[in-house]
C-alpha cells in the first residue's frame, strides 16, 4: 500500500491545438525519450487525416476517437474464499482517458500500414466511426463487465 496518495501531475496543453489530451497521447506514443518523432506521428496524423476528409477538422475526429474509446466499465479480479471473481466496476474518469489512449496507441501499433502516422490516423478514423480495434476493444470490456454482473456485489 502507498504512504500517501501519489500527486497527479498536470502536463502543459500542446503549443498547436492548446489540448491537454493531445499532450499526453504524445508522451503515452514517445519511445525513449524522443518527444519530437512523437509529436511529429501525431501531428501527421491529424494533418493526414485532413487530407482524407476535407469537410472534417483533424482534432474533432481526435477527440471523437478518445470519446469513442473510453470505458464506462471494467472487471477488476477479487479473491473471496479461495476463488477468484471478474468484478465489474465503474471506471474513473482520468482511466477512462489514460486506457482510451494507451488502446489507440497500442492498437494503432498493430496495424499493418506502412508509417506509423498513416496507422494511428486510420485508427483514429476507425475509433471516431465506432469500429476499428481499439473500440472492439472497449466493447470486449464492456460485454466482460456486462457478464460478470452477477458479481456485483463483491465490489469494494
Amino acid at each position: 500500500m502507498r504512504r500517501r496518495k501519489a500527486p497527479v501531475r498536470e502536463v502543459l496543453p500542446d503549443p498547436i491545438y492548446g489540448n491537454k489530451i493531445i499532450t499526453k497521447f504524445i508522451n503515452s506514443l514517445m519511445y525513449d525519450g524522443k518527444k519530437s518523432v512523437a509529436t511529429e506521428i501525431m501531428y501527421g496524423a491529424i494533418k493526414a487525416i485532413e487530407k482524407k476528409n476535407a469537410e472534417v477538422k483533424g482534432i474533432d475526429v481526435f477527440n471523437d476517437a478518445i470519446e469513442n474509446v473510453k470505458p464506462i466499465l471494467e472487471v477488476k479480479s477479487r479473491r473471496v474464499g479461495g476463488a477468484t471473481y471478474q468484478v465489474p466496476v465503474e471506471v474513473r474518469p482520468a482511466r477512462q482517458q489514460a486506457l482510451a489512449i494507451r488502446w489507440l496507441i497500442t492498437f494503432a501499433r498493430k496495424r499493418s500500414e506502412r508509417t506509423m502516422v498513416d496507422k494511428l490516423a486510420n485508427e483514429l478514423l476507425d475509433a471516431a466511426n465506432s469500429k476499428g480495434a481499439s473500440f472492439k476493444k472497449k466493447e470486449d470490456t464492456y460485454k466482460m463487465a456486462e457478464a460478470n454482473k452477477a458479481f456485483a456485489h463483491y465490489r469494494w
